[in-house]
């Protein structure tokens, strides 16, 4: 088992500027405002050869009673118990105050091995800034910089240095499938989540944009791992005013981006928007394989199941490759059938397909309905082979072919999709016209 080391502290100290500086990504969102991180996040960093696992809290306050700081401090809760190291960042800057000896008391109770971390000393006499540090009773401080890397080596040094080293595991061969849940705010997507896996994993709150950052869960079913990322809900670029929910949204694209699967979750409860389908667009667009969640449905009379049915076939019958699960996720429903067109879908998206197979359905389109003119010229297909995967391109290679309408390539990929039943992924077709080698000469 890899250490895991764990990040805590008050609001706005350092800490996602900290993860992100040991996992060298730029995973955890980064900006001047307290309470930016909600949910747990996980990372993988290196000390030469040695591996180790960072997690990144929110901010904890260790009194909070109610609200979104409650369950941000359940969060802080679950991390510092399956820790093997805390850092306990305080801000070098600010100085010591009492939300820092709260947080220091609650450390003190929970029996872990705590490192206390002074951040922000860059430019400033260490011994001077960390002195008054010493009062919260946790050894010496360790003087950092997050941000310009001062210190960091030699407090991962300290940190691991009290962690046995475990044996090598060995590197698993099954590819892992990354799976996004993406929709508009509120519609469910933590609580999906939660429920797939059986914990409150990430923060599930009755308020549109609870999630923030795209938080990646490893999980395991039937034995198979997976990797569950939760993201921040979309809205339209027109109704996105903080900078901090621009990120957001940067950062849930990248999610659709880095996916195999992506299971757009709906709201049964209000009509398919077009905010729905603008998130739509962008994970079509992206390539995709796609998995549609109706969530609520245990909340939908007869009548409002009607609607909801005919407001997906009307405004999202460009996702008619996809299953569709009608599900609700606070009541674990449906979620078994849900997860059985997930594992269909990532097959379709990696299939492999052979060449004289494709060039035979080829051929069979083309029998079918033949391409039509362009002018004199009508457009010779000759072969197709498979160039890509995630989503599959099949490549088709012949003689002009460069005035192939829309509608004709859209026919052919129907075709394969059809007969290697490519259910759940879409499919794009390329056209590689033959290259002509006495046209120089001519």
């Amino acid at each position: 088992m890899q250490p895991i080391v764990v990040l805590v502290g008050r609001p706005n100290v350092g800490k996602s500027t900290l993860f992100n500086r040991l996992t060298r990504t730029r995973d955890a969102l980064v900006a001047d405002l307290p309470g930016l991180t909600r949910d747990r996040q996980y990372g993988v960093g290196r000390l030469g050869e040695r591996p180790y696992i960072v997690v990144d809290t929110g901010g904890f306050e260790p009194q909070a009673k109610a609200g979104i700081m409650q369950e941000m401090a359940r969060q802080a809760e679950q991390a510092i118990a399956e820790a093997d190291v805390l850092l306990f960042l305080v801000d070098g800057r600010a100085g010591l105050t009492a939300h820092d000896r709260e947080v220091a008391e609650r450390l003190r109770r929970c029996g872990r091995r705590t490192l206390l971390v002074v951040n922000k000393t860059e430019g400033s006499n260490t011994s001077v800034t960390v002195a008054e540090f010493f009062e919260l009773g946790l050894g010496e401080p360790h003087p950092i910089s997050a941000a310009h890397g001062e210190g960091v080596r030699s407090l991962i040094e300290a940190a691991l240095g009290g962690v046995p080293e475990a044996a090598a595991e060995p590197a698993a061969e099954e590819r892992t499938p990354r799976i996004a849940v993406v929709g508009r705010p509120n519609v469910g997507k933590s609580t999906l989540i939660n429920t797939l896996l059986g914990e409150e994993r990430v923060i599930a709150f009755d308020q549109p944009g609870t999630t923030r950052d795209a938080i990646e869960v490893p999980f395991e079913r039937k034995g198979r791992r997976y990797a569950l990322v939760d993201t921040a809900g979309l809205r339209r670029r027109g109704r996105v005013f903080e900078s901090v929910e621009k990120f957001s949204a940067v950062k849930t694209l990248q999610a659709i981006e880095q996916s195999n699967v992506v299971v757009l979750v709906l709201d049964a409860l209000q009509d398919v928007s077009e905010q729905d389908a603008h998130i739509a667009g962008h994970v079509l667009e992206a390539g995709r394989a796609v998995v549609v969640a109706m969530n609520k449905w245990d909340g939908a009379d007869a009548y409002r199941r009607d609607q909801a049915k005919a407001e997906f076939l009307r405004k999202l019958n460009f996702l008619g490759f996809a299953r569709i699960h009608y599900v609700s996720a606070l009541l674990g429903q449906g979620t078994d059938a849900l997860f059985e067109s997930v594992d269909r879908a990532y097959a379709a998206a990696m299939a492999k397909l052979s060449t004289p197979k494709l060039t035979r359905v080829l051929q069979h389109a083309l029998t079918k309905q033949a391409p039509p003119r362009h002018g004199i010229v009508r457009p010779k297909m000759r072969y197709a082979h498979q160039g890509g995967t995630n989503p599959p391109l099949i490549v088709i290679h012949g003689a002009g072919l460069d005035h192939v309408p829309e509608t004709y390539r859209r026919f052919l990929e129907r075709s394969f999709s059809e007969a290697f039943k490519l259910q759940g992924t879409p499919l794009r077709v390329q056209f590689k016209n033959a290259h002509n080698p006495f046209a120089a000469k001519e």
